[in-house]
């Protein structure tokens, strides 16, 4: 059975602070995803959600681990990096991968392209 680690309070204040922050983003980010119609509405409230969410606890892991001076830090910017690059890039990916799909379908509820825009107003 494992303790909780004797941190102190200002970093246990910090700490518990930055976990129900992100824990509440990701939940915010979650409801998005029921809640919103269409895929272009949805696939915006996950991710932002989920990076923050999880920057703010990766940011609270950060603290208590070298506050208690256990172990480095390494981990943590790791996944941060990893989520940093990740993440909009998915979200390009399966917004274009959409866009391409719903154009060659011919559905009406596709968001206008830039050059078509541009032509519009010409």
């Amino acid at each position: 059975m494992m303790q909780a680690p004797d941190l102190p309070l200002w970093a246990a204040i910090i700490v518990g602070f930055l976990v129900l922050f992100g824990s509440a983003l990701t939940l915010l980010g979650t409801i998005g995803l029921v809640r919103l119609k269409t895929f272009y509405d949805r696939v915006h409230a996950p991710t932002l959600g989920s990076t923050l969410g999880t920057g703010a606890i990766l940011l609270a892991s950060m603290i208590c681990f070298s506050v208690l001076q256990s172990r480095p830090i390494i981990h943590e910017v790791l996944i941060a990096v990893f989520l940093t690059i990740t993440t909009p890039v998915t979200l390009i990916l399966l917004a274009r991968a959409a866009l391409y799909r719903d154009r060659t379908e011919g559905r009406g509820n596709v968001p206008a392209d830039s050059m078509e825009k541009k032509q519009h107003r010409d």
